[in-house]
């Protein structure tokens, strides 16, 4: 099998950054790491800095759009995280829908037997690997009977 390009998933709050990888095939998304917030500048760099450190050739956001799938005060807030990250990075971002990613990352890791309470961070990554993995689905082609 050839190596794919490496996508970064991002599911971005106003706290946290959660992180996830693919893997070098492009089937198989991780999650990483979670960074924490500071001001843009720090977040922009810290985003970078992962991307470069793991070849990342496109960048994969999570954008929490209402349930009836409009663009909220949220949503925009990541959308203009994107276009300065964009710019950054010079890597393409596009976005993915991230509705119910969070309850999804919660059911996961408890039914792994992680206690998420007090580990945000877990549940970020693993948003972030949910986001990333439905973009990684939605690119492979479906299997040949």
């Amino acid at each position: 099998m050839t190596q794919k390009p490496r996508f970064l998933g991002l599911d971005i709050g106003d706290k946290r950054i959660g992180v996830a990888i693919s893997d070098l095939l492009g089937m198989t998304a991780a999650g990483i790491e979670c960074i924490e917030r500071k001001n843009m500048a720090k977040d922009l760099a810290a985003v970078k800095a992962t991307a470069e450190r793991h070849g990342a050739m496109e960048i994969v956001i999570g954008l929490p759009q209402n349930m009836d799938g409009s663009i909220g005060e949220q949503a925009e807030k990541v959308k203009s995280f994107g276009r300065k990250l964009a710019r950054v990075t010079g890597l393409p971002v596009v976005y993915e829908d991230e509705r119910l990613t969070t309850i999804s990352a919660i059911r996961t890791l408890t039914l792994q037997g992680v206690k998420t309470g007090h580990r945000r961070d877990l549940v970020d990554m693993q948003s972030a690997a949910i986001i990333l993995q439905k973009f990684l689905d939605s690119k492979e082609p479906p299997p040949s009977a």
